[in-house]
């Protein structure tokens, strides 16, 4: 498959959901919330594919690209499925989805109070046995290197403010959320300046 194939197919997604897409790990999934969507980046290949999809974002500009997107690739998913709203506060019941995408999201908590808002509103639509994939700012090998803004925000090396999450942090969440890991913890360095990290839960059933 050629590079502009892939492109078509996937779109511009992240690579680490794409990684468990190429392991099959959502080969069964059917409803799928991107709580965070923005454009679309990350359910390009979803929408081709037939599955339910829904999205949520803060940005109403980005809700109606993202509709745009659907009804391009989609016709079949209905576009208001795709809501303007918070993470915090997502307007769905309770284990309606199957997967969960919060991709670069978390990370814009106000404070512990909220990350953990954010953490429990999508643990709540998830089904028992359904994936949360998350990729998000943390102080994984960065430790000495961000400085403290207070209530869990940091000032990075590359200029912006963001609450960070440990791996204890993480580890606390996946345990007493009655999770578990499907992936391990993994972190990515930018060159010193920030550092992101999957964390892959699945709701036990």
């Amino acid at each position: 498959m050629t590079n502009n194939n892939l492109l078509a197919e996937f779109g511009n997604i992240d690579i680490y959901l794409f990684d468990q897409l190429l392991k099959g790990r959502f080969a069964h999934c059917r409803k799928i919330l991107d709580a965070g969507c923005g454009d679309g980046r990350n359910i390009v290949y979803f929408l081709r594919k037939g599955y339910e999809v829904h999205g949520i974002d803060l940005d109403p500009q980005a809700v109606a690209r993202v509709r745009a997107l659907s009804a391009t690739l989609a016709p079949g998913n209905p576009v208001e499925q795709f809501l303007e709203g918070r993470v915090e506060d997502l307007p769905y019941g309770d284990a309606e989805f199957d997967l969960v995408i919060c991709n670069t999201v978390f990370h814009f908590a106000s404070g512990p109070a909220n990350f953990d808002e954010m953490v429990k509103s999508v643990w709540r639509v998830l089904k028992p046995g359904g994936y949360l994939f998350s990729r998000l700012a943390s102080d994984i090998g960065l430790e000495s290197r961000v400085e403290p803004r207070g209530n869990g925000r940091y000032l990075l090396p590359d200029g912006s403010e963001r609450y960070l999450v440990s791996h204890d942090i993480l580890l606390h969440y996946t345990r007493t959320l009655n999770g578990e890991l499907y992936e391990p913890i993994k972190t990515t360095n930018v060159n010193n300046i920030r550092c992101m990290t999957t964390w892959c839960v699945q709701k036990k059933s």
